[in-house]
């Protein structure tokens, strides 16, 4: 019976320890995670790639349906943003932050205490967006391209549970960890380039087989736009429709943990890990330039009008429609090359989703512990994966496994983050001659691609608005929730305030707390006989007054130091924290862990209403003071024998 009984809670014991391997502590400053294990910089590309390279099993139609035969042109304009807009800005967010804090570290400061806290969340909510609909868009899209295929058999046509049975095995995938995710995706991006090489070469034999195809896409051309200067027009105002093959760039930034640098790297000078992500970051942009260029001629310029076309009322959907280089690779090769092809394509599509979890893994861990807006078990990877599954999971059943209902999403949540990378950029440049009005210029250009998508696709900045709304609500919960931890991280005591301490001798360790007014002798004195006649201190024992002072009501944790000072011939200590009752509380533990004495700490009554006063708490971190003390006290220390005394008079 009592085997019975012990099996569940080893077998929970079990699990928990499980779940929490790997657990990542908190490290110096504002980086909240360090990855234990590097990797080659064109493994973590891989990983990174599978989102931006899966993008060419759609970016052709959708090039095709936003600029018809002007695709190519646009395209290109697309390429050049990416290869002198998109790779120099990232190349500084990647100066800035290679501890992987993204683009967001560097607006962090931009506004002070709970207003900045708020503002990361909110880029937080459309990093999520990006993320998550990454995640859902992709599985969405390769259960499309499994039900296109030939021989497909009858199950893979219901989209829902096929997309969820692809999102749950990408989630394992994590479970067992970030070594088998960039192995795997290794082998599919090798695998998806070679045949996309294929096909597109022979795409481009068959175009000097037969020239009248190119000739008559460039007749067309002018017959529709007239000349050269009207077409580049065109295309520069038709590309941000097209702006869906930017994505990847911030996830590159995100996972530069991942990436192995230089042995000779220390945390403060990632000079190895920082060149290495440049190549990263590099490779990836110069492969998919050529590959899109590539991709939109030969598509625009081989594939007849009608099989682009999205479905209707009347008619079923183009064969090529949001898959134009399988539909190549079908004619060109038939349909067991097709097939292969197919499986290459739902295999990147699938773990493009790898590429957004990294990124959630290694971004959500460096704020929202921090900020005490998430429990502490959100340093741990394995049960952030599961909260990520599952919230894909809603959303995969929310949006009914639609790609075109997720789109908008994507878009918005891509190119809100690229804007704010390319902003802030923009101000850490300011004032540097041609470079700083340089990245000003890209940051207006990503500004107006984000307003034109939004414009085009407004359900798209709805859903973001959704993500922010969740994300903001649930984050000040935790904190709320998280409120009566100690929150203190250490607690240096310099000299004279040691020497105060020693001085009370083994007797009992007496403390006013006083909140500074004039801070001159009369204050104290009056503070000290108050306290004396209303809590009935002995008039032979001596005791120290204790002044919390606080800077930063917002940030969740800090070091504590505390220094002594006499007033008088009165003995004060005082120090600065983030909240005044978790400080208070965190001293008298130390106290008692370091003189074996147990604390006595004496308050007067605070007047007032005492739901203002916590409240009061919550936002300021002062205020209702003595009970709220004595709670953290009571969850820190559940023996009454061995816990700091509390005396409100």
């Amino acid at each position: 019976m009592a085997e019975t009984t012990l099996f569940p809670l080893r077998a929970r014991r079990r699990l928990t320890l499980w779940l929490l391997e790997g657990y990542r502590k908190k490290i110096a400053g504002p980086h909240a995670t360090e990855s234990e294990h590097q990797h080659s910089w064109w493994k973590v590309m891989c990983l990174t790639g599978v989102d931006y390279f899966s993008t060419l099993g759609y970016q052709p139609g959708i090039a095709f349906l936003a600029a018809g035969a002007l695709s190519p042109l646009a395209t290109l304009v697309l390429v050049l943003l990416t290869l002198f807009g998109a790779l120099p800005m990232y190349n500084r967010v990647a100066e800035a932050s290679p501890h992987g804090d993204g683009s967001i570290s560097m607006l962090e400061n931009l506004l002070p205490h709970w207003r900045g806290k708020l503002f990361v969340l909110c880029l937080l909510g459309f990093a999520a967006t990006s993320f998550i609909i990454t995640i859902t868009l992709s599985a969405a899209d390769a259960t499309a391209h499994l039900a296109e295929n030939p021989y497909a058999p009858a199950f893979f046509h219901q989209r829902v549970a096929v997309t969820l049975v692809l999102i749950a095995a990408l989630g394992a995938v994590f479970l067992k960890g970030f070594a088998e995710a960039i192995n795997i995706a290794v082998g599919i991006v090798i695998l998806y380039i070679l045949l996309n090489v294929i096909v597109l070469g022979f795409g481009f034999v068959e175009l000097l087989r037969h020239p009248h195809a190119f000739g008559n896409w460039q007749v067309g051309l002018f017959q529709a736009y007239g000349n050269t200067l009207a077409m580049i027009g065109a295309a520069m105002l038709l590309f941000p429709n097209l702006a869906l093959g930017l994505s990847g760039f911030e996830t590159g930034v995100v996972v530069m943990p991942l990436v192995r640098g230089d042995e000779t790297d220390t945390p403060e000078h990632l000079t190895g890990r920082i060149r290495n992500a440049k190549k990263l970051l590099a490779a990836a942009a110069l492969i998919m330039s050529v590959l899109l260029i590539g991709s939109s001629v030969v598509t625009t310029t081989l594939i007849p009008v009608a099989e682009f076309q999205p479905a209707t009322a009347e008619q079923a959907a183009g064969k090529a429609n949001g898959r134009a280089l399988a539909y190549l690779a079908h004619q060109f090769f038939g349909d067991v090359f097709g097939t292969v092809y197919d499986l290459s394509t739902i295999l990147i599509l699938w773990f493009a989703g790898a590429s957004a979890m990294a990124g959630l893994l290694n971004i959500v861990p460096r704020y929202l512990p921090r900020y005490g807006m998430a429990p502490e078990w959100a340093r741990a990877t394995r049960p952030l994966v599961l909260v990520f599954t599952g919230i894909c999971f809603l959303v995969t059943v929310l949006f009914d496994a639609d790609v075109n209902a997720q789109g908008g999403a994507y878009a918005t949540g891509v190119l809100a983050l690229m804007s704010s990378a390319a902003i802030a950029v923009a101000l850490a440049t300011r004032g540097q001659g041609w470079q700083g009005w340089a990245f000003l210029l890209i940051a207006l250009v990503f500004v107006y691609t984000t307003v034109v998508n939004i414009h085009a696709q407004p359900e798209g900045l709805q859903i973001a608005l959704g993500f922010i709304g969740a994300i903001v609500c649930t984050s000040l919960l935790s904190r709320v929730i998280r409120a009566t931890e100690l929150r203190v991280e250490r607690i240096d005591i310099d000299e004279t305030a040691q020497t105060f301490i020693s001085a009370m001798g083994t007797g009992p360790l007496r403390i006013i707390a006083n909140q500074l007014d004039a801070g001159d002798t009369t204050e104290y004195r009056l503070k000290e006989a108050e306290q004396r006649h209303d809590n009935h201190i002995p008039a032979g024992d001596p005791v120290i007054f204790l002044e919390i002072y606080v800077d930063d009501a917002s940030e969740f944790a800090d070091a504590m130091t505390v220094t002594g000072v006499e007033v008088g011939g009165y003995r004060v200590l005082r120090a600065h924290c983030t909240a005044v009752p978790n400080a208070i509380a965190a001293f008298l533990l130390h106290l008692r862990d370091t003189t074996g004495l147990i604390p006595h700490i004496y308050f007067g009554w605070t007047e007032g209403n005492p739901i203002t006063y916590l409240l009061k708490y919550l936002v300021f971190g002062e205020g209702y003071t003595a009970p709220v003390t004595r709670e953290i006290l009571r969850q820190a220390e559940p023996d009454p024998t061995q816990r700091p005394a509390v005396h409100v008079g």
